[in-house]
């Protein structure tokens, strides 16, 4: 880690969304070919299992991306999609506005309506996905009600790719963060995290952002101790980053 871990006010100065996508999900940056396919796949399995599913989904930290939500709104009416950064939540209402500039994300839906194999066309995932995004909020987790001055209703469930460990300096922080996201989760719901393990920091053009290193172990005992239920883990090799994970936990 960093000796100094990135400042929120760095983020919202510093941080270029528009550079971000072209830098890691552009399709010709093959550097990232593993992490969405992992991402992807992983998804796709999770959601089609059918234990995992209702009337809402919330994205926590979504940054400027959409790809996470392309199979859960197979399963969800509902998708709230937030983000701390007004860049990036800009970048979102672009994509769902269809306006000019907005990031093509065609080649990933295309990935996933292979994998669903149920003849939906790539015009039609995306309709799909649009159509079922309620709300594009900001939020906050490191505050103790993320949606500050807002109070949401519980959801069935929660999912987070690559933010927690990008906003939390230390253990206790992400444990208090775990805490806040699990009174946003209705009792019985669902906790999806999918993270990079043991990174130090990523790069945004040549701004270079603090991550907290976490293990596998790490994240274990946080959720234990944060009161959730620990349901599955998969953990994959990377060559840029030397694990990735996705892993599922339950509100008790």
């Amino acid at each position: 880690m960093e000796d100094s871990f990135t400042s929120q006010q760095t983020y919202i100065d510093e941080f270029d969304s528009v550079e971000y996508l072209k830098m890691y999900y552009d399709q010709e940056q093959a550097m990232l070919s593993e992490w969405t396919d992992f991402a992807l796949q992983t998804l796709h399995e999770v959601f089609s299992a059918g234990g995992i599913g209702g009337d809402t989904i919330m994205d926590i930290g979504s940054g400027p991306t959409i790809y996470q939500l392309l199979s859960a709104c197979e399963k969800f009416k509902n998708i709230i999609i937030s983000d701390f950064l007004e860049q990036n939540l800009a970048e979102i209402q672009k994509w769902l506005k269809k306006e000019p500039g907005a990031f093509d994300w065609t080649s990933y839906i295309e990935r996933v309506c292979k994998l669903e194999g149920n003849g939906a066309t790539c015009e039609e995932k995306a309709e799909k996905l649009r159509n079922k995004v309620k709300e594009v909020l900001r939020c906050d987790v490191l505050k103790e009600n993320p949606f500050e001055p807002l109070t949401l209703n519980p959801v069935d469930c929660v999912i987070s790719c690559l933010c927690l460990e990008a906003c939390c300096n230390d253990m206790e922080s992400f444990c208090d963060v775990l805490k806040h996201l699990k009174s946003l989760i209705k009792p019985g719901g669902c906790l999806l995290l999918l993270s990079k393990l043991n990174r130090h920091y990523y790069s945004v053009g040549d701004q270079r952002f603090s991550a907290l290193p976490v293990t596998r172990e790490g994240l274990e005992k946080a959720l234990k101790d944060a009161g959730y239920e620990t349901m599955e883990i998969k953990v994959a090799d990377q060559n840029y980053q030397s694990k990735i994970l996705m892993l599922y936990a339950k509100h008790k």
